[in-house]
């Protein structure tokens, strides 16, 4: 039984005017790429075919053919298409990583919701994870591009927003980078078995991770709490 078609969302962007004829070009490009990843994320890279393709963009196979050349130059064209949609919004979400210690529990746990709102839950985020998923072993190179430029710098980005915490006292962590990994880690935790199933987590549960997740973290990195003796100070007796 086949599968619905993912529908991705593309943000409206400002292209130069620069005559009809490019204008078309453009427009014909974009039907392609849109009509290419609903039909990737519905057959699959083997199951997709070129015909199909083009009966959903509304043109011609040999227009696909002159754009793209070869199916898999079209796959690698639709991955990093959504690829650089993905960073953007992910890059976006971490300009608002929390940077001041007063309410550090709060603050991670409204950025860990915003990171998977925004990067793990949309539209993009579900059509990379599910074609890794299902073409990943079979085509490992086809998605090293999303590997290094999404995981790796997720993680890279992240560690060293990290760093700054830790230089204000607010955490203690020796290596950053992991610290960065574990954290995606436990956001993700409590919401593995969701995605796994193609669902979309509530606000309750992403609520729910969220604070698990920095309850973790925290106890983990958090700044220790100076112990303090319980036993009563010793009373020194004049001696007369």
């Amino acid at each position: 039984m086949k599968n619905h078609a993912m529908a991705l969302s593309r943000p409206s962007t400002a292209r130069k005017d620069t005559g009809p004829t490019q204008r078309g070009q453009c427009s014909k490009r974009v039907s392609i790429l849109d009509a290419a990843a609903n039909v990737f994320c519905r057959e699959g890279f083997s199951g997709a075919s070129i015909d199909e393709i083009a009966i959903e963009a509304c043109v011609s196979r040999q227009t696909i053919y002159n754009h793209y050349r070869e199916k898999e130059t079209l796959f690698v064209a639709v991955i990093e298409d959504v690829m650089e949609r993905a960073n953007a919004m992910l890059f976006s979400t971490l300009s608002t990583f929390p940077d001041k210690p007063d309410h550090l529990q709060q603050d991670l746990a409204d950025f860990a919701i915003r990171l998977t709102k925004n990067c793990l839950c949309n539209d993009d985020g579900k059509f990379l994870r599910r074609l890794v998923q299902s073409e990943g072993e079979r085509y490992p190179h086809l998605f090293e591009g999303w590997r290094q430029h999404g995981p790796c710098k997720i993680s890279t980005t992240l560690g060293a927003l990290f760093a700054k915490l830790a230089h204000k006292g607010a955490l203690r962590i020796d290596d950053f980078d992991l610290a960065a990994r574990q954290f995606l880690a436990l956001v993700n935790a409590d919401l593995q078995m969701i995605y796994l199933f193609g669902g979309k987590p509530t606000e309750e549960e992403l609520q729910t991770a969220a604070k698990n997740a920095v309850e973790t973290f925290l106890r983990a990195y958090g700044p220790r709490v100076q112990e303090t003796s319980s036993q009563p100070a010793p009373v020194l007796m004049a001696v007369s």
